[in-house]
């Protein structure tokens, strides 16, 4: 009986032993199934054991990472300061040229209605010593031609409408002078770019020949960056500049050829005048 008592605590004893070393296995495997898990998922600072083991080549680029930074901010490190400076004077002046195009090329602005008005009164009543200085005050595109024309009817009617045509030719000058920096800019703005290409390409070819090894591809995007941002910033300026030319050279030469019809008209009751 004492034996059996004896065999059945050994029994016991080897059970719980066999138990024991099961329940501490399976705690082993739980344990590096989720230190496995952890150290995917979880920060380094909660399992500093795996993370220790990890490639501190990778983890220390990855620190170095800049972490949200704005596309601004990559186009300006991207530029460097010295073509961030040429393309912000590239792109003020040519708004600044843009709006003023916008605001001068206009028919309102060329031809004013109020000066017809008042030019075609002073005709009809035969006052036309009025509508000279009306025509000479007025600073228009209008106003200088017919202020040309009046000036010169006492050569008789062909000499004012010579005169007229100089006028016509000197303004549209001027105006064709205004634009001509708009289309300045379209074919500056990709210049720049190119020479930021090539800049930007031969810093990277000069990292590579002064690197003994293959160099990073970080090293290398430096230059690369450079070189594709400028060139992209060159053709931002270039398309918008060269498609406002043509829109402002097309009105243009519509509205000189408005003016010129209108002036003829206007002058057109002096056509049988002779010469004094």
């Amino acid at each position: 009986m004492r034996l059996a008592v004896g065999d059945g605590r050994l029994a016991a004893e080897a059970g719980a032993w066999a138990g024991g070393r099961f329940i501490a296995r399976a705690c082993l495997g739980f344990a590096l199934t989720l230190s496995a898990a952890g150290a995917v998922l979880a920060p380094p600072l909660l399992f500093p054991t795996i993370a220790l083991a990890q490639d501190e080549g990778a983890v220390a680029e990855e620190a170095a990472e800049p972490e949200g930074e704005s596309m601004l901010v990559f186009y300006y490190n991207a530029l460097g300061l010295r073509y961030v400076i040429i393309f912000l004077l590239l792109s003020f002046g040519l708004i600044a040229l843009l709006v003023m195009c916008f605001l001068q090329i206009r028919r309102a602005v060329l031809m004013p209605t109020g000066l017809i008005q008042a030019f075609e009164a002073h005709l009809e009543n035969k006052e036309f010593q009025q509508a000279y200085e009306l025509a000479k005050a007025d600073d228009s595109y209008l106003g200088h031609v017919l202020a040309a024309g009046m000036g010169k009817l006492q050569s008789g009617y062909p000499a004012a409408v010579e005169a007229m045509q100089e006028e016509e030719g000197e303004q549209s000058m001027k105006l064709e002078h205004k634009i001509s920096y708009v289309s300045l800019i379209g074919a500056l703005a990709p210049m720049f770019g190119l020479l930021g290409t090539v800049d930007g390409m031969v810093a990277s070819f000069m990292v590579i020949a002064k690197s003994e090894t293959a160099p990073k591809p970080s090293q290398l995007a430096v230059g690369i960056s450079q070189a594709l941002i400028t060139t992209l910033i060159g053709l931002w300026l270039a398309i918008p500049a060269i498609a406002c030319f043509a829109l402002f050279k097309n009105w243009m030469q519509k509205l000189t050829g408005d003016i010129d019809t209108e002036a003829m008209r206007l002058m057109s009751r002096f056509q049988n005048m002779g010469k004094k």
